[in-house]
């Protein structure tokens, strides 16, 4: 089940006020252009703003999220007839021949166990075209991102709602953590959230076992020593 920051509509409607600007995302895009995709497969889509602007450039676009109130905003934005959207997870989708999967914001993290995770890397496979591509982030592990969070809660203010960030247990490799929002109203809402860190040894061997080769690992440009970016090719 999505965590209720996606799929609780109320927290749905407000997530892209509080994620700011997705500078992250450009990186994505000159990723397309490197590999000269033209029908890109986003999977964990949440609110649609990575396909909404490939979509923009004229490529195909698949997205697919398991969180029917982010695809809800999605769908209501400028350009979404252009995209085909989805409701579910990658292990739902039809063999859509894309040249490129994407996951971004860290969605590779939310699959906890490795059956999970080795089931949605075949599914993408299955999703691809012979040859196609498979590009996504997490975090690495060695920077210890759940310590920054412990020190700094952030709490923010945003058009009435306060929203509250605290971790709740570290059992590494897992990590979870609790978003609190507070409405005007007085309303209290909360969402549970868990993540996987996975070493880029254990990453490229998850690819590798499920019919992938790593093409390069990079670091993303907005958050240096913070994250791996995994781009593979799925063999034929």
């Amino acid at each position: 089940m999505p965590d209720a920051i996606f799929d609780d509509p109320r927290l749905a409607r407000i997530y892209d006020d509080f994620d700011g600007p997705r500078h992250d995302l450009d990186a994505y895009v000159a990723i397309v252009e490197e590999l000269g995709a033209r029908h890109v497969l986003d999977v964990g889509c949440g609110t649609g703003n990575l396909a909404l602007i490939l979509a923009e450039r004229e490529l195909m676009v698949d997205a697919v999220d398991p969180a029917l109130a982010s695809l809800e905003v999605a769908r209501s934005k400028r350009g979404a007839h252009w995209v085909a959207w989805h409701h579910g997870d990658a292990r739902d989708l039809p063999p859509v021949g894309a040249d490129l999967a994407v996951m971004t914001g860290n969605v590779a993290q939310v699959f906890l166990t490795d059956e999970d995770w080795a089931s949605v890397l075949r599914s993408i496979r299955a999703a691809l075209r012979p040859g196609g591509h498979l590009v996504f982030e997490t975090r690495r592990p060695e920077f210890r991102a759940w310590e920054q969070w412990s020190a700094d809660p952030a709490e923010v203010t945003i058009a009435g709602v306060t929203q509250h960030r605290e971790v709740t247990e570290v059992r590494l490799p897992l990590v979870s953590f609790r978003y609190t929002y507070t409405f005007a109203d007085g309303t209290v809402v909360t969402s549970d959230s868990t993540l996987r860190f996975r070493s880029r040894d254990e990453v490229e061997a998850s690819l590798a076992e499920q019919g992938y080769r790593v093409l390069d690992v990079r670091q993303a440009p907005d958050r240096p020593g913070r994250e791996f970016v995994f781009i593979a090719t799925a063999e034929s």
